[in-house]
């Protein structure tokens, strides 16, 4: 088993974590959201985090909440992410409902992945014209994955359920000066099985499911219950020869053994492990498990 923490991140930092909250530097900014994983005691002093932090993010009912600030800051800004061997990705932070601020900072080490694998593919030729690798990102929410694709020259087709969410990644895209992304507002389940209809294939995939979710027409997600059959579907959009997936989950209990077994009959190179952000005060803070398949690149 492989754990993995971003390497290069300079406009994020853990700063510390525990008694089920996290204090995290993005750019100029601190927060301090909850993180229900963090469960034991904080290196630093309480008032320590305070004087640190320009705001804080207050639980509520049904998962959302309200952010409190300490010092004046923007409601919204901008960090960026160098990928490893390649460009510079941007993105646009804000204090969204619901804890987020738009990016997953542990993802990190799957952008840099991406746009390694991308690179191997050479560009296939038809009569007329070069096809790029296709890549899909399936609940791809505000897009470092896509970004990092398309910034390696691949056919990217994002999807993510909730509209709003598909605009800030777009923004992120103009942002890091990528064009051509393609734009799917849809329930995941239902357009890989239409896409498995279609014969559709793709060279490389990554889903980051939630926990639980619902689609634009109130589909229902449950990790447990779905993601043995999504995986399947997903496994036969791969390109047989050369292809790679990422699957990466975060849900409380979650172990990377279930991610073993459900990629294990499959052909290929399985790396399976953690995602874990290492706090500058000391402790690391685990932020899901993954598994990593690749084939012929």
């Amino acid at each position: 088993m492989d754990f993995l923490s971003p390497v290069n991140f300079p406009d994020y930092e853990l700063i510390d974590s525990g008694n089920g909250e996290k204090l995290e530097r993005f750019g100029k900014y601190t927060t301090i959201r909850p993180e229900p994983q963090a469960l034991w005691d904080k290196e630093l002093k309480a008032t320590e985090w305070e004087n640190l932090a320009h705001v804080r993010f207050i639980p509520g009912a049904d998962y959302a909440g309200k952010w409190k600030k300490i010092k004046p800051m923007p409601d919204s800004w901008e960090i960026s992410y160098p990928i490893a061997k390649g460009p510079t990705l941007k993105f646009k932070l804000a204090l969204a409902s619901f804890k987020h601020v738009g990016i997953f900072p542990e993802q990190a080490p799957h952008w840099d992945y991406i746009y390694q694998k991308v690179k191997l593919f050479p560009a296939a030729k038809s009569e007329t014209n070069t096809l790029a690798p296709k890549f899909l990102n399936l609940f791809a929410y505000t897009g470092g994955a896509s970004l990092a694709a398309k910034a390696a020259g691949a056919d990217v087709v994002h999807l993510d359920s909730i509209r709003q969410i598909v605009t800030w990644a777009k923004g992120n895209m103009e942002l890091s000066q990528l064009t051509d992304i393609r734009w799917i507002i849809e329930d995941a389940m239902k357009f890989v099985k239409r896409e498995v209809k279609r014969g559709a294939k793709y060279q490389g995939i990554i889903l980051d499911p939630p926990a639980y979710g619902h689609g634009p027409n109130k589909e229902q997600w449950k990790l447990e219950e779905n993601i043995n059959e999504m995986v399947k579907h997903v496994l036969d959009l791969l390109e047989p020869e050369k292809h790679f997936l990422i699957l990466n989950t975060y849900s409380l209990g979650f172990s990377s053994i279930i991610i073993e077994n459900l990629l294990r009959d499959e052909p290929g190179n399985l790396q399976t492990g953690e995602l874990y952000l290492p706090a500058s005060k000391g402790g690391k803070l685990p932020l899901g498990v993954f598994g990593r398949l690749s084939k012929g690149v």
